[in-house]
């Protein structure tokens, strides 16, 4: 029988924190972004934005103002992961969900 003993440093755990805030924070994001396309009336993200080149102007302005507010929310967040790095883990999830864009405040143009 053999056994493997694992030091991990404090280096070591702070950045699997960092890691696992990190991917909450995507997961997170993803959800907003996926819970606006269905409460516009779409099966998923995906599907909202299929309909940017849509022949009935409703949907494809509808589509266009959704990929402009997911694309702003989306850099956000990367924004804000770049942060969280520099800082050290220090933004916690609830504050960078409350910094990301809201629904109707991009303009698609």
């Amino acid at each position: 029988m053999t056994f493997t003993l694992t030091i991990k440093t404090a280096e070591d755990r702070a950045a699997e924190a960092l890691a696992m805030l990190k991917a909450q924070i995507v997961a997170a994001v993803d959800a907003r972004v996926e819970a606006q396309a269905r409460a516009l009336g779409y099966n998923d993200a995906a599907a909202c934005a299929g309909y940017a080149n849509s022949t009935v102007g409703q949907w494809a302005a509808e589509a266009q103002a959704f990929i402009a507010w997911r694309d702003a929310v989306w850099l956000a967040m990367y924004q804000a992961q770049d942060q969280l790095v520099q800082e050290g883990g220090t933004l916690s999830l609830d504050a960078v969900l409350a910094d990301l864009p809201v629904w109707g405040s991009i303009d698609p143009e």
